[in-house]
């Protein structure tokens, strides 16, 4: 299973636009988002595209109840989940949250050992590190200001326990 992971898209459509493009060639099956949608507009870029997508609230996300309903209303598998998540996608379990908490919670949720993955953003900075037995993932951020090298999102392949990076124009 592909797994498509993303953060802090904050309200940028075009890069909302292309990570959706990015997807749909890849046959992504779900999207993870760790949070800052900004506002519900941003999501249309993802509807119709065939995937699920779970997402977690971040500190910009201001319209809990719009982001909810329209994230609902993609599919039956797909949901807002608040400020945290525990997800498991072919057996592989992956906790996500936003990351505003601190990077000592985010490090916190990896040292428990209860997850193979721990997904946030906030920090506009993409990073692969592990803690343990736990991958650590944080996809890049679309924010205007956040360097190219940092445009990015991650991709899990459950089959074959790896993340790969992907670089996003807009």
């Amino acid at each position: 299973m592909q797994v498509g992971i993303v953060s802090d898209t904050h309200d940028n459509y075009s890069a909302a636009e292309a990570i959706a493009a990015v997807l749909d060639d890849r046959g992504i099956d779900t999207l993870v988002h760790c949070g800052d949608f900004i506002a519900p507009p941003l999501l249309a870029a993802f509807e119709g595209h065939g995937f699920d997508i779970h997402g977690v609230l971040g500190n910009n996300d201001g319209e809990r109840e719009g982001l909810e309903a329209t994230i609902d209303g993609f599919s039956e598998g797909s949901h807002l989940h608040g400020r945290e998540a525990d997800l498991t996608f072919d057996g592989t379990s992956v906790h996500v949250l936003h990351g505003d908490q601190g990077i000592e919670t985010v490090t916190d949720r990896a040292e428990s050992g209860d997850y193979d993955y721990v997904c946030y953003g906030h920090f506009h900075v993409a990073e692969k590190r592990s803690v343990g037995d736990t991958t650590v993932v944080n996809p890049g951020a679309h924010f205007p200001t956040v360097p190219d090298e940092h445009r990015s999102i991650a991709v899990l392949d459950t089959e074959t326990d790896e993340i790969e990076f992907v670089d996003i124009d807009g």
